[in-house]
């Protein structure tokens, strides 16, 4: 078998993504992810300039070495566009491959370890008693696990919260956004929002927060140590994600468990984390994390030391990596839970995809292959549109952190 052609498909049904489609001299193909958000042409530029000439006469079953040649084989690795690249490339052979030997993709990476997998949703208000109201509305869904945003007073525009009542969406139509920030008002605030969230809804609830690495090292241990009593799932992201030693700090001061890596690309992010035992989840996605090929040494890296993933799953990854994700977390022994974010209803015109949300799980059949495919006419009628994430400055106009 070998591969004869490859493309790429970018569309905006709702918001922008880009699926690599490989082809195969059997009439087998695949599909991967190569959604970054607000930043989908670069991408598309490593794939067709570089990514896909290089793999074309390849057989496609094989997955590991393809993954090195592409990875190992330039002198420039990593970052997040040329390693959303690499994801999507490995993403679409392992779809082939399983479509070859007519199995789903969770067969060809260990098997079941579970029948369902947990989810956590968002639930975000502009402030505290419309934040409450809105937790209180996916624990109607039945939900049990629930990340916890909120509008902070005195701030405009706070990350991870709508001004409206439309579905959160952090990439903005054309060039940045300029935001204001201000730490203080924030770390006076978010203890106060999770007291009472505790207060009215109890402690059989997961609750989840974001902190988007705006945090100093000596901020992020204050605000763990005082979210401690309101018994956390995990506190994300709680510094820049650079600063690996910064979380020793976080540690001698808090029990709350640490997710982080959304932004990162590769193991060498991780290192110095999970050997100190650092966090306790990982958050790399399949899609700017080498894919399946990679993110399997990294699951495997993890739980020599009790580290479980908690994968990105927001609504700026296609289904193509949902249901990819999904079948890693079947999969693997050290899944922790995953991150799930409805997609608008116009995403189910272009993508057919084969999971399913029900009672605070998620649920994938057992079709060939990762299980989703693309409806090329109807992306066709969703051109493209530049979309980009906030610039964010302090209050006196410094460029902050990210």
């Amino acid at each position: 078998m070998k591969i004869t052609d490859a493309k790429v498909i970018i569309c905006s049904p709702g918001r922008n993504f880009a699926t690599l489609k490989i082809y195969t001299d059997q009439g087998v193909y695949g599909l991967g992810d190569a959604t970054l958000n607000g930043r989908e042409k670069v991408v598309v530029s490593c794939l067709e300039d570089y990514c896909i000439p290089a793999i074309i006469g390849k057989d496609p079953q094989n997955t590991e070495d393809i993954w090195h040649y592409l990875y190992r084989g330039a002198y420039w690795k990593g970052g997040a566009v040329f390693m959303t690249a690499v994801s999507a490339v490995d993403m679409a052979l392992w779809d082939i491959k399983s479509k070859i030997l007519n199995t789903p993709l969770y067969n060809l990476i260990g098997g079941k370890s579970r029948e369902k997998v947990l989810v956590y949703t968002h639930a975000y208000g502009k402030n505290l008693n419309e934040t409450i109201d809105k937790v209180g509305q996916e624990i109607e869904k039945d939900f049990t696990a629930v990340r916890v945003q909120s509008g902070i007073p005195g701030i405009e525009h706070t990350y991870g919260v709508s001004k409206d009542d439309k579905s959160y969406e952090p990439a903005q139509k054309g060039l940045p956004r300029e935001d204001y920030w201000d730490t203080s008002k924030y770390l006076n605030y978010i203890p106060k929002l999770f007291e009472k969230v505790r207060k009215v809804y109890g402690d059989q609830i997961h609750l989840l927060h974001d902190v988007h690495h705006r945090c100093t090292p000596v901020e992020a241990a204050r605000l763990a140590g005082k979210l401690d009593p309101y018994n956390l799932f995990w506190l994300e992201d709680p510094v820049t994600g650079e600063l690996q030693e910064s979380l020793r700090l976080i540690r001698m001061h808090s029990t709350t468990p640490i997710a982080v890596g959304e932004v990162f690309n590769t193991v060498y992010d991780y290192t110095s984390l999970v050997t100190e035992q650092l966090i306790d989840y990982i958050r790399m996605p399949l899609v700017h994390g080498g894919g399946i090929t990679h993110l399997l040494k990294v699951a495997a890296f993890a739980s020599i030391y009790q580290i479980h993933t908690g994968f990105h799953g927001a609504t700026d990854l296609s289904p193509v990596s949902m249901a990819a994700a999904l079948h890693f977390d079947i999969a693997i022994n050290n899944f922790g839970i995953q991150e799930y974010m409805p997609q608008q209803e116009i995403v189910n015109e272009v993508f057919k995809t084969n999971y399913q949300y029900r009672n605070g799980y998620m649920f994938i059949d057992n079709t060939p292959g990762i299980g989703v495919d693309i409806n090329e006419d109807q992306a066709k009628k969703y051109p493209y549109s530049m979309a980009s994430l906030p610039v964010n400055r302090k209050t006196d106009g410094t460029i902050f952190y990210w």
